[in-house]
């Protein structure tokens, strides 16, 4: 009877060092393969052609920071087109990156810029292809009107913002999308509202996920090209294997310090970079 009962410590002392064992075992595993890999996000800041907003430089720090604080992404910050390509960068630049090197691309640009043919494919490229991501703020989608892909990819054009700086009301139309989660059914904010070309922007090609509510603006001012009172906040949209994202928010450099902005940019970030699901089907 002793022995049966010797017997039966023995062997649930060794099933518990076998348990053991396997624990310290993942363990040791786990502690080998860290925390996933940071993405990486390219933040340009090119406006040397264009409108240069003064809240471009704390707008991309903040990208920075947010990557940083949540430990998603790094950034590489320029305020030239070099790395825009996937083809090598020549001498004399040193330890260059190509798009190739990152998953999104932040974009607080204007103006036609100087990229080249094969730049403005590489981009397209790297998005529709490649899938990866860009997220374009303010201005980011004022520029390369010449360049019809461009447009496309982003949403729409800058028509122009009629109401200068103004108090308006703000309609989240998309309150499951990630970037849109976080705020009120519909807030007044002080901002810079850009008003879109008719063309390329349509909600049969974006999901508008904010828009300004039409009865918060001067209709009949005399500067507002556009009929149809459709004034998008904040859109998404899948290009090809990638996915973009616009707003209107960030044309001073407070509206970055705002947290429900820094929200916004952090999660579409998140979503641009397939971290998070989001819904970015067209509707109307």
């Amino acid at each position: 009877m002793i022995g049966r009962w010797m017997l039966g410590l023995a062997t649930i002392g060794m099933a518990v060092a076998i348990v053991a064992t396997d624990v310290v075992t993942t363990a040791r595993l786990d502690a080998q393969a860290g925390p996933p890999a940071r993405k990486r996000v390219l933040a340009l800041g090119d406006t040397h052609t264009g409108f240069t907003h003064d809240s471009i430089s704390h707008a991309l720090a903040v990208i920075d920071r947010l990557g940083r604080d949540t430990g998603l992404w790094d950034t590489f910050i320029r305020t030239d087109s070099q790395w825009i390509t996937r083809q090598p960068v020549p001498a004399p630049a040193r330890n260059a990156r190509t798009l190739d090197d990152f998953d999104a691309v932040f974009l607080f640009i204007s103006g036609e810029g100087d990229w080249t043919d094969q730049q403005k494919r590489d981009f397209v490229s790297f998005v529709r292809d490649e899938g990866k991501g860009v997220v374009a703020a303010h201005s980011g989608n004022a520029a390369f009107y010449g360049w019809p892909e461009f447009g496309e990819m982003v949403g729409g054009y800058f028509d122009n913002h009629p109401w200068n700086v103004v108090d308006a009301r703000v309609r989240i139309e998309a309150p499951d999308f990630p970037a849109m989660k976080h705020f009120p059914a519909t807030f007044t904010r002080t901002e810079e509202y850009y008003v879109l070309r008719p063309s390329p922007y349509s909600r049969d090609t974006v999901r508008v996920l904010a828009s300004l509510d039409p009865a918060s603006v001067d209709l009949a001012h005399p500067d507002l090209h556009r009929t149809d009172s459709d004034f998008p906040v904040a859109m998404a949209r899948t290009y090809g294997k990638g996915r973009t994202f616009w707003s209107t928010f960030g044309h001073t450099a407070d509206t970055w310090d705002d947290p429900s902005i820094q929200t916004m940019y952090l999660e579409a970030m998140k979503w641009v970079l397939g971290l998070v699901e989001g819904d970015a089907t067209p509707r109307r």
